[in-house]
């Protein structure tokens, strides 16, 4: 499914990350390690939204060659998402479902799901950054993804907004073959969700513990 060779990342000359090969097959990935262990710099990377030296193939599109398609394929939620203040939650759903040309409506269910139906017309300047997390998951899910990248998408949720996402990643992976992979220095209940490989960050590169 993803396939990442000679990776190399560093900010002003001090190196971050150095993978020199990692493979995963489809499933749903955990990677862990400490803050600052380089695990939204890895997810970036895949997502497209930093530069690095190194490839990156998704199902054999590589983030290079053929970037359009590439980012299509791939979807992204960050830790502590930052949205133009001035949209409201109805005009980034709207843009996303353009931009990932999702379905008319899809965003529908998730958003009743999470209980934001009375905020889609608030400007984003206003909403807590609970809020925002749930906008942001919500746009991690639309469209029809190979990859779905989640980060730290265990903070500033409540119990049962939780119990909601875990069912999303298992009804999504399950009825339309999407993979995961979600970033967390927490540990996530893997009786609630099939983990298919556990990763870990630590000493600039990544490994794959025992399962």
């Amino acid at each position: 499914m993803l396939r990442i060779t000679d990776f190399k990342k560093s900010y002003h000359r001090q190196p971050v990350l150095n993978i020199p090969s990692l493979h995963l097959n489809s499933g749903i990935h955990w990677i862990k390690g400490v803050n600052g262990s380089g695990k939204s710099t890895l997810l970036k990377a895949i997502a497209g939204i930093i530069d690095f030296s190194g490839d990156i193939l998704l199902e054999g599109i590589n983030i290079r060659q053929q970037p359009v398609p590439y980012r299509k394929s791939v979807n992204f939620a960050e830790a502590e998402p930052l949205f133009p203040e001035f949209l409201t939650g109805r005009e980034m759903i709207s843009l996303f479902t353009t931009a990932k040309q999702a379905p008319p409506g899809q965003a529908t269910a998730y958003l009743e799901r999470m209980q934001m139906q009375g905020y889609l017309d608030q400007p984003l300047g206003g909403y807590s950054s609970g809020m925002l997390k749930k906008l942001s998951l919500v746009l991690a899910f639309l469209g029809h993804p190979t990859l779905i990248l989640l980060d730290e998408p265990l903070i500033t949720l409540d119990a049962a907004s939780l119990d909601m996402l875990y069912g999303w990643i298992r009804e999504k992976h399950n009825t339309q073959g999407t993979s995961f992979i979600l970033s967390s220095h927490q540990a996530i209940e893997q009786t609630a969700l099939p983990v298919s490989s556990i990763l870990e960050t630590a000493h600039q590169t990544v490994k794959q513990l025992p399962g």
